[in-house]
């Protein structure tokens, strides 16, 4: 009798809204090969609608901060136990940990210990801060899969595999796009100019960087009175942070709030103010000019301040390796800057910047979801 094929097997745990779209992308790819593949661990909702099974909500791993992290640790600690215990239980084919270093290079580490093939979906940014972490990444994974060239470039001068899979954002997003019909999607007056406004997916970039990037919608509304805001809202929690935050901020001013990731509150967009994160990557693969602010708590400010190699914080610029997009962090996130440096973009052609974001895109478009799933299987000797 023949042996009957146990389905491929998968660990996977995304801990936010980002990692869970690299997960939902993944997982397709991974069945396009493997349709009958299961994925356990912990996963938002696109990869929750692909089958993954989810133990844990996703929410619970969405912590912004040094500092903020303490609180919860006890509660990320549990966590992370009981995942130890399930897989070591129910062993996996492969563990993939997507993003979440803090939390998935532990779990990884105790997973490969205990006999687990590791791979881990978005290199830290070890190349910028906390160089010796290269050693901890070596010993708890088997591949590192990395958006950036350069970042597999640092991974090989010390031997660590790694392989450059590009970025699904830059393989999904086209080169052009046109933000007329999105207007019409989310049911903006086309003829007015539209500034998008994304103060974070997380809850703590949402309480720090609502009322100032609201404030600074106040008095650029004074300015340009043709002007609408469009806020893109990724949960009803973030919805109900940023309504108190208008309610007790400029409750006379009009936002049109969307209930969805960024991209098409972004494309319908004549300009960006957000907060730093992947969403500035979209936005330059979007190609729409944008102003970065970011505020963390103090101490992990002075913390990061101290720690930080690289000169810039937001992925294009990081890409380009000079500030294309102007980067305004901490005590120089203030409503002042902000409503100077938007103004800037609304009254200028920002060809120079637009230009790059194309070029970049070129850079990393490479079929990253293809790419990843192939590097994994070929690690498990299933490609």
């Amino acid at each position: 009798m023949s042996e009957v094929r146990k389905p491929l097997r998968v660990g996977i745990v995304a801990g936010e809204m980002s990692g869970d779209t690299l997960g939902e992308g993944f997982i397709k790819a991974i069945k396009q090969q493997y349709p009958d593949a299961e994925f356990v661990g912990i996963g938002g909702p696109k990869m929750i609608a692909q089958g993954c099974e989810s133990l844990f909500d996703m929410e619970e791993l969405s912590v912004m901060g040094l500092v903020e992290v303490l609180g919860r640790l006890s509660r990320l600690l549990k966590v992370k136990a009981e995942l130890v215990k399930y897989f070591t239980d129910n062993p996996p084919d492969v563990f993939v940990g997507i993003d979440a270093p803090d939390f998935n290079l532990r779990l990884e580490l105790d997973l490969k210990n205990a006999g687990i093939k590791t791979v881990h979906y978005v290199s830290p940014s070890v190349w910028a801060w906390r160089q010796k972490r290269i050693f901890k990444i070596a010993a708890a994974t088997n591949l590192v899969l990395a958006f950036l060239p350069f970042e597999k470039a640092f991974y090989d001068k010390f031997a660590v595999p790694c392989e450059f899979i590009g970025h699904t954002l830059a393989d999904s997003i086209p080169m052009q796009n046109d933000k007329l019909p999105a207007q019409e999607l989310l049911g903006l007056d086309s003829s007015r100019r539209w500034l998008a406004v994304l103060p974070g997916s997380r809850g703590g970039e949402m309480k720090m960087l609502a009322q100032p990037f609201i404030e600074t919608c106040k008095k650029l509304r004074e300015k340009y009175p043709e002007l609408g805001f469009v806020v893109a809202l990724v949960n009803q929690k973030r919805r109900e942070q940023f309504e108190a935050a208008w309610k007790e901020t400029a409750p006379e001013l009009d936002f049109v709030l969307v209930d969805d990731t960024a991209r098409n509150v972004i494309t319908a967009s004549d300009a960006v103010l957000l907060a730093s994160g992947t969403v500035a990557l979209e936005c330059m693969l979007l190609k729409r000019p944008m102003v970065v602010g970011y505020r963390v708590n103090a101490l992990t400010y002075l913390l990061a301040k101290r720690l930080v190699k690289t000169p810039y914080v937001s992925l294009p610029n990081i890409l380009a390796e000079q500030e294309l997009v102007k980067e305004l962090l901490q005590h120089d996130c203030t409503v002042e800057n902000l409503v100077h440096h938007v103004s800037n973009l609304l009254d200028g052609d920002n060809q120079v910047m637009l230009d790059k974001f194309a070029e970049m895109h070129q850079w990393i478009r490479k079929g990253a979801d293809e790419q990843a799933a192939h590097a994994v299987l070929k690690l498990i000797e299933k490609a």
